[in-house]
Order: C-alpha cells, then sequence, then structure tokens
C-alpha cells in the first residue's frame, strides 16, 4: 500500500513540476507551432476595435480601460488607456509577420489605477487567429462570483508567409509604428511638476530590429564605473529597483498620455515641436510662445529595448536625471543588454548653423543625426550602419546619419545645435543638462511613495489576481 502511496505522489508531484509554469507551457506550445512546415505560417493584421459591458472596478467613477494583447506569448501589444468609459472602442491595429496558424491571440482587459504601479485585472479572451470579425466573452477570475466581465471585438486578416523562409523571424512584429508621450500624472504628483516638456518621455516601436541587428546585442559596458554601480556586486541591487521604480514612474501608461501613429516625416517633425514650457511654471515670452510649434534645437538621450523593441527617449536636460547614476540605464529599466544606445539631435540640411528662423520648418529638408554616445553601454562603433539602416527602414524620407561619438561632425553638429538654442531660442543652460528648478524635490526623492503599493518581492500576482504590475508598458 506504501508503494503505491509513493508512486502516486511521485506522479503528482512530476504532474505539477510540469505544468507548474503556464509560461512555459505557452512556450511549448509557441516552439511546437514553430516546428511546422512554411506553408503554416501567415501574416496577420490585427484591428482591436473595441469593447463593451466592462464592469465598474472602483467604486467610484467608471473605468479607464487599456489591454495587453500576446500571440503565443512570443510577441506583445499594448493599447493607449481609453478614459472613463466602460465601453471603449480603440479602434488600434498590429500587423505582424510569420506568425503560425494556429497560434493563439491572448487579450487581456485592465482598468488603469493612476498613482500606482498596480492595474485592475477585469478579464481576458483567448482566440485563434483565422481571419474574420470576432467577438468574445471576457472571462474574469476563477475566484469572482460574477465571471461574464463583458464583450471584446476585434477583426483579423490574414495571407501565407510572404518570408520564404518564416522560420527565420518568427512572430515579426510590422507594424504600424505606434508611439506615446509619457506625462503622466504619477510622474506630477510624485515630483511637484506639471506638462513641462522636460518631465516627458517617449516610446515608439519598431520593426526589422533583428532582420538588421541579428543577435548583436549591447552589453553593459563593465569599464565604465557609473555602470559598475548599477550592475556589479551586492550593493548594485538596490540601486537597480530605485532605477527600475522611477522607470515605471516616466514610462507609466495613463489617460493623460499622448499616443499616435508615425505615418510620415511630419509625424516625426511634430513630435520635436518646442511644445510649451521646458521647466514648471516656466514663464515664456512672446518669442518663445511664437516658437512653441517649431522643431526645437534639443539633443535626446536614447535606448533601443531588447524587451519590447521599442525607441525610448528623452532630452538630455531632463531634471528626473538628477541623482541617477545612468540615463541610459533610466531608460532601459536596467536592463544588461540593449539593441543600441546614444544620443540624437534634429538639424536643418548642413546644420543649425546654416538655418534661420526666417525660414518655415515645412520648406526645410530635416535630418535625423544620431550617435552612440553611451557610457553604460559603449555601443560598438561598427553598427551604426545598421543602426542607420534601421532607422531609414522605419522613418522613410528622412534623412539620417549616424555618426560614432568620436567624430568631428558629431561634435560640430552638437554645438551648433546648442548654440542656436542658447542664442536664438532663449534656452537657459540649465536646460541642457539636468537641473532641478529651485524647491523641486528630486524624482529619487519620491519613490518609495510609488513603490510602497506595489506587491512584495517575490509576490507578484498574475493575471489571474486582482491587479497586474507588469502591465505599466
Amino acid at each position: 500500500m506504501s508503494n503505491v502511496a509513493g508512486t502516486i505522489r511521485a506522479a503528482v508531484h512530476n504532474a505539477k513540476a510540469k505544468f507548474s509554469n503556464k509560461k512555459d507551457e505557452s512556450m511549448l506550445h509557441a516552439q511546437r507551432m514553430l516546428d511546422h512546415d512554411p506553408d503554416d505560417f501567415v501574416d496577420i493584421n490585427i484591428r482591436f476595435i473595441g469593447a463593451s459591458g466592462l464592469p465598474k472596478m472602483d467604486v467610484v467613477g467608471s473605468a479607464d480601460p487599456f489591454f495587453v494583447a500576446t500571440l503565443d506569448d512570443k510577441i506583445k501589444f499594448i493599447s493607449s488607456v481609453k478614459s472613463n468609459t466602460l465601453a471603449p472602442v480603440w479602434n488600434e491595429r498590429w500587423s505582424v509577420k510569420n506568425v503560425p496558424k494556429h497560434a493563439v491571440l491572448e487579450v487581456s482587459v485592465f482598468d488603469k489605477d493612476e498613482g500606482t504601479p498596480l492595474n485592475d485585472y477585469i478579464g481576458k479572451i483567448k482566440t485563434n487567429i483565422e481571419p474574420g470579425t470576432k467577438d468574445a466573452e471576457i472571462v474574469g477570475p476563477v475566484f469572482k462570483l460574477r465571471r461574464e466581465r463583458g464583450t471584446f471585438w476585434l477583426e483579423v486578416e490574414s495571407a501565407p508567409a510572404e518570408d520564404s523562409d518564416p522560420k527565420a523571424f518568427p512572430y515579426d512584429f510590422n507594424g504600424p509604428i505606434r508611439y506615446s508621450r509619457h506625462t503622466s500624472p504619477t510622474a506630477g504628483v510624485l515630483t511637484n511638476l506639471n506638462e513641462a516638456r522636460l518631465y516627458a518621455t517617449w516610446k515608439m516601436y519598431l520593426k526589422g530590429i533583428r532582420r538588421i541587428f541579428g543577435e548583436e546585442q549591447q552589453h553593459w559596458n563593465q569599464n565604465y564605473k557609473a555602470a559598475q554601480t548599477i550592475f556589479q556586486g551586492p550593493s548594485s541591487y538596490p540601486v537597480r529597483q530605485g532605477i527600475k521604480t522611477a522607470h515605471d514612474i516616466l514610462y507609466s501608461r495613463t489617460t493623460e498620455n499622448g499616443f499616435g501613429v508615425i505615418e510620415g516625416v511630419t509625424d516625426i517633425v511634430s513630435i520635436l515641436h518646442s511644445g510649451g514650457a521646458s521647466r514648471p511654471n516656466q514663464h515664456q515670452s512672446d518669442h518663445q510662445k511664437a516658437l512653441s510649434d517649431r522643431v526645437k534645437p534639443a539633443i535626446y538621450t536614447y535606448v533601443i529595448a531588447i524587451d519590447d523593441s521599442s525607441f525610448r527617449f528623452s532630452e538630455t536636460g531632463a531634471a528626473f536625471f538628477v541623482d541617477f547614476a545612468s540615463k541610459h540605464a533610466l531608460h532601459s529599466k536596467c536592463s544588461e543588454h540593449v539593441w543600441y544606445s546614444g544620443e540624437f539631435h534634429p538639424r536643418p540640411k548642413g546644420g543649425w548653423d546654416k538655418f534661420s528662423d526666417d525660414q518655415k520648418d515645412s520648406d526645410v529638408e530635416w535630418e535625423f543625426v544620431i550617435d552612440n554616445n553611451s557610457g553604460t553601454y559603449a555601443p560598438n562603433k561598427e553598427l551604426l550602419p545598421k543602426l542607420k539602416e534601421l532607422l531609414e527602414y522605419n522613418f522613410p524620407g528622412f534623412t539620417i546619419l549616424a555618426l560614432d561619438r568620436e567624430d568631428e561632425e558629431l561634435k560640430r553638429s552638437v554645438a551648433a545645435c546648442r548654440e542656436y538654442a542658447l542664442g536664438k531660442r532663449e534656452v537657459t543652460e540649465d536646460e541642457l543638462e539636468p537641473n532641478l528648478s529651485p524647491g523641486e524635490a528630486p524624482l529619487s526623492a519620491r519613490i518609495w511613495e510609488f513603490r510602497k503599493s506595489a506587491p512584495k518581492e517575490g509576490g507578484k500576482e498574475s493575471n489571474e489576481d486582482k491587479t497586474y504590475p507588469e502591465a505599466n508598458e
């Protein structure tokens, strides 16, 4: 009898070990999909139409819904946040190449909670990728009395994969190139800021990264002291945790974010406009106000992140960089690897020293000067041609110049950009480098207020729980 009991216990243990992790099971499913013949792959276009009948998740107000879609847990799409509605309409599109015909599309719907890293989990749908319009019931957590939580609507278009070898680049994002501008109320509350431009971050989802870069990733620079304090030794752990939390604050997805799609050069140029005041409560002269819809001569810090293939950036003079060892680590959320990183700036053809505000921006050919100026990751300059190819592929019609950080032309161009900002646009010196306004609290000093509502280490909730902390990005 004891042998039988032992056998049963062993079988149960083995079964639990095999299926305890749902993500591992999904990955096995995805791998089986990739074992199929090339004819079993398709290129798909999904239109996420909207949802209806969502439940109220809070006592006061309605809901601020958004969703996270995945294909076999291999690629992810995160929507915009719709404000104060139980019947959101998104009409957002997602194109993915080389998807196995029998892939599973899962869409999880959340209610965004402002000022916290957590979001209320509403429920999810699972469906196939057969072409056609689909309406699926949103199913909530198993332990809730009411599991039916509305209906989700989407449309799928499908065609045989165009690539001759679809297994080479499976689940390959193919647009559209969406962007978000983050000036969240969370950051405003924690740092006493308003919608000032120097407190904004941007994110764009790029296509074709693996096709162009292959597997060449940039590891953090082990010879750079600031990077050592973040990534090396036991004392680096609290440093990383603080930077990761600051990243979540800055890139938090909220109803106040700006969302859009890059369809041409004019869309990129509009993102690079001066906008408004750079600092909180900053007085703007009439001259500055008149230039708010013109391209700003500014330097930006960027990374191309591996986890979601996004181009993340902010002005290099952003005040939230104060007290952080690395600008690039803040953007990458302390990732040990990035595709690439550095700085960039827009300029009229030939440089800012060849430009006058008497010229209209629409009459000028704009250039995008990008480099590898990042001590944290020290990107290989031999990959600059690939960086240029990637940006030309994503932003056709925009002239791209990819220059090494030691290139004299880069130094000249950066200097001309700064001089034009100071001399012609009334930008002050303190806007060019991270500085705090008088009485302003640094972001680093307020991190605890954000983190105290997060789950304890080792206690992350899953999709079946009330909240989902990973859905901020």
